[in-house]
């Protein structure tokens, strides 16, 4: 039999991490000697390193105490469910040490490199320096908060942009950032955006990040926060997208 100390030893938490499992239902209290001390046998020790397993491993104590009551089955299958979370666990933070390691050897723009060859070549096309500038820092932004998605959502750009009335639109969307937010011709350009649009995907939503990511959001925000012309036409074809 274990004191409440010998315990907590050999199992390798403290003795306050013992009395907040007590506290929380997590370990039944033990019989207690005729002097009025605790008592723990070898059931109590293996029931609290499957506690300070599960604990470790980042399950909230609450679930800790509904799987005391689990069956076999339902206890083996929590098992699972919990080892699928720490691994994307591991593999997210093996990529953001990744990251981590690039940015130590300089590289500040961590971007694929046919996306960045990509960014280069619309210069070439006749985009402005501030078109070319906002394109690369929100690119980073998206590879670095969703880089599976990213992917999809960079082949999506590269082939309308390949397309040379396509892109001509584009062209179109970064000079009207000086027109007046009240210039008819962003009406014009709303229409032949969202008739392209339609005429690309159909009845299709265009690729996108998932629904609860506010990163879509940010970057709208951040092309229409530098120019009233930009917002305007923003909204123009979302009306027309919507209708």
């Amino acid at each position: 039999m274990f004191t409440i100390g010998q315990l907590a030893r050999h199992v390798g938490v403290s003795i306050k991490t013992v009395r907040v499992y007590h506290d929380k239902g997590l370990l039944p209290e033990p019989g207690r000697d005729a002097s009025g001390y605790r008592r723990y046998g070898a059931r109590d020790a293996i029931d609290l390193i499957k506690i300070r397993t599960l604990a470790e491993a980042g399950v909230p104590l609450a679930r800790i105490r509904e799987l005391r009551s689990a069956t076999g089955e339902e206890f083996r299958r929590a098992l699972r469910e919990i080892d699928d979370g720490l691994t994307a666990r591991i593999h997210g933070l093996q990529a953001t040490q990744e990251r981590l390691r690039r940015l130590a050897a300089g590289d500040l723009a961590p971007l694929p490199a046919d996306v960045g060859a990509h960014v280069e070549r619309l210069a070439r096309w006749g985009f402005t320096s501030r078109w070319v500038n906002l394109q690369r820092d929100l690119w980073i932004l998206v590879f670095a908060t969703h880089p599976d998605q990213a992917t999809v959502l960079f082949q999506d750009q590269r082939e309308i942009l390949a397309d040379p009335a396509l892109r001509a639109l584009f062209l179109d969307y970064d000079r009207a950032h000086d027109l007046d937010a009240d210039d008819p011709r962003l009406d014009d350009l709303a229409r032949r955006i969202a008739e392209a649009t339609r005429a690309r995907y159909g009845s299709d939503d265009p690729p996108e990040l998932d629904a609860a990511s506010q990163i879509p959001a940010l970057i709208q925000g951040t092309v229409n926060a530098s120019s009233p012309a930009w917002r305007r036409l923003d909204r123009l074809i979302r009306a027309r997208l919507g209708a």
